[in-house]
């Protein structure tokens, strides 16, 4: 089954420092029918303006990633990490049995624009840790790049949850496949562009911003309607 969620169903939100939306129950947006897909609870899309930022807050038991589409984002916790990131990099943090940070835009100038992930980790109750990860942004083109995963993949910053996390480009009318182990489910975000997508005899197209949420369909077929940049997240 695909399940879309176009992005006039997000909630919208405008502070003035930042701005975006979420596309599960955040903060003050909570509908009970929409609290979380599998393991995965929170995907925000987060503009935040130069020089604005969270303060120290808490966190636990959650695996937590930030890919960055533009601009950069400074990280400090209490666990004594500081790292500064932007576009091709990726932020985990393991909340664990709990860490404080700050997560804030170092920039004069620039807005920093964000994905936020929240997902339930495998394991409770861990210590607590934090890494930074890169990936190559030229091999978006024409591929699903892994920039995050629990499965043990070489040179992909790691997490505590059975699930990847995907990025690719494609151009108009190019077309890529994806298989996953029967039983999982997909989790799909068009950062920018159009999508098609097919899969167990249902075609769906999405737009900017739209989401869907599949299960039942471990072969899909992807291909761009227009140059399209997006992210698909393989979950159990």
């Amino acid at each position: 089954m695909i399940q879309v969620y176009p992005a006039s169903s997000r909630f919208e939100y405008d502070k003035g420092w930042l701005k975006g939306g979420h596309s599960f129950s955040f903060a003050e947006y909570y509908d009970p029918e929409n609290v979380k897909f599998g393991p995965m609870r929170v995907c925000n899309d987060d503009v935040i303006a130069p020089g604005k930022g969270f303060g120290a807050h808490p966190h636990s038991d959650m695996e937590i990633i930030s890919i960055i589409l533009s601009g950069r984002l400074r990280h400090e916790d209490s666990l004594g990490n500081v790292a500064v990131t932007g576009f091709g990099g990726v932020q985990r943090m393991s909340a664990g049995t709990g860490v404080i940070h700050t997560e804030h835009n170092p920039s004069e100038h620039e807005d920093v624009h964000i994905l936020q992930l929240w997902f339930e980790p495998t394991e409770r109750g861990k210590e607590p840790s934090y890494t930074t990860g890169e990936f190559d942004t030229a091999a978006l083109d024409g591929a699903l790049v892994p920039v995050a995963s629990g499965q043990g993949l070489e040179g992909v910053t790691d997490m505590g949850q059975d699930m990847t996390i995907y990025l690719s480009r494609l151009e108009a009318g190019q077309q890529l496949d994806f298989k996953q182990a029967v039983g999982r489910r997909m989790f799909l975000f068009v950062i920018e562009g159009e999508l098609a997508v097919s899969g167990a005899g249902e075609d769906v197209n999405l737009g900017r911003r739209d989401t869907a949420r599949i299960t039942e369909a471990p072969e899909l077929a992807l291909t761009g309607t227009s140059p399209v940049f997006y992210m698909l997240v393989d979950l159990p």
